[in-house]
């Protein structure tokens, strides 16, 4: 039940959240990376000019291409809002991208051809083998990590990059906005390619995985530092509301809603609502309602009334897990064992967490090179040092 413990003076920020620190005013050290981003991502005239600018540049250097830019897509608000913005608004010539990991909701997937069609883009969608992605996320469920949808999220990023790189595309477009999403702490989220392969190799039952797009770090700094790759969020310039873009959508796409944050993909959906509090007693919505208070989005007083409230209705939750369970071969009994295994974080397994402080500490230059916008985790690693 919320709250546990002291709580942030600008948001929801309690000391439920790892590494929470306030100052003497109680402003606590997330909403200063919230504070940090906004000052560095402004919004009005300033961001509509930065983000012309880059508008200007992708075309450009796609004049002579037939896409200039990739957006990775997942039938949700956000991207699809965006898919509409870059086509019908700023005249783009986008390439959408989307990974099937055999979860998604028939809704999002409607969502996804609805939107390309519409619009006349084109969709990549690249297919993971069930058994594998299966396989990745009862290993990540057996290592008793937090986080057990990481496979997802790294295999869309992977996709994004390594069709950027086939291609020969300078600009990857993903439709994250930290005003409404906010900073989720690396104890909650943290992993990445070392980690994946090392959870997989002690947990799993498929001994190789032949169809999941592995983003070693060394791709990243390929991609962005000879390749000249740029990865950018627009809505970190753009005036942006997810509501008003639900309801623009509904109205000329005939875009479906699928309800709650993330919940377009089934798996996330358990992941955010069901593991993590009954796991973990960790509720991610903290963040996300604790960057709408502080971007104008929400009052306190109303987020407060939402957290206090389940994320998921008992009917609905009851269906999913049976769901789930039966989906990813793991009977009552096994499942019973997994919740009370010894609740684990990423530092209990080999990662590349101290490669990237080490630069971040040594050659802050050369990551500006590699990105065009810093990482949140890095400038959460500058605030919590």
């Amino acid at each position: 039940m919320y709250p546990k413990g002291k709580i942030c003076s600008l948001g929801l920020w309690d000391e439920s959240v790892p590494d929470i620190r306030f100052d003497k005013d109680g402003v606590s050290n997330y909403a200063q990376i919230q504070k940090i981003l906004m000052e560095k991502y402004p919004r009005g005239e300033k961001g509509l000019q930065d983000w012309n600018g880059i508008v200007d540049r992708v075309k450009k250097v796609g004049k002579s291409k037939r896409y200039d830019c990739v957006i990775g897509v997942s039938g949700g608000v956000d991207s699809s809002y965006l898919l509409h913005l870059l086509k019908k608004k700023y005249n783009l010539n986008p390439l959408a991208v989307t990974v099937d990991n055999g979860w998604s909701s028939d809704i999002a997937v409607k969502n996804i051809k609805k939107m390309t069609d519409a619009l006349d883009i084109d969709l990549e969608t690249y297919v993971i083998d069930y058994e594998e992605i299966k396989d990745l996320f009862r290993s990540y469920m057996f290592a008793s990590l937090p986080w057990i949808d990481m496979p997802t999220d790294m295999a869309i990023k992977a996709m994004m990059y390594t069709i950027a790189l086939k291609e020969n595309i300078k600009y990857v477009f993903r439709g994250n906005d930290f005003r409404t999403e906010g900073k989720q702490p690396r104890e909650w989220t943290y992993g990445d390619n070392k980690m994946l392969k090392h959870v997989h190799k002690r947990f799993g039952r498929i001994k190789k995985l032949k169809t999941y797009p592995y983003l070693p770090f060394s791709k990243i700094i390929y991609a962005g530092f000879v390749r000249k790759i740029k990865d950018i969020r627009p809505f970190y310039y753009l005036d942006y509301s997810k509501k008003m873009a639900k309801e623009f959508l509904i109205k000329e796409y005939d875009w479906q809603d699928y309800g709650g944050h993330h919940h377009e993909n089934l798996f996330t959906k358990y992941s955010m609502s069901c593991w993590l509090p009954d796991k973990f007693d960790i509720d991610k919505r903290i963040i996300n309602l604790s960057a709408q208070v502080m971007s104008g989005f929400l009052s306190r007083k109303d987020a407060i009334v939402e957290i206090n409230e389940s994320p998921i209705a008992e009917k609905e939750k009851s269906s999913l897990m049976v769901y789930i369970k039966k989906k990813l071969d793991i009977s009552d009994d096994e499942y019973k064992k997994i919740i009370e295994l010894e609740n684990k974080s990423y530092k209990n397994y080999p990662n590349n967490e101290n490669i990237i402080k080490f630069l971040l500490e040594n050659f802050s230059f050369f990551i500006k090179l590699v990105y065009k916008q810093k990482p949140m985790t890095f400038i959460e690693m500058e605030v919590n040092k």
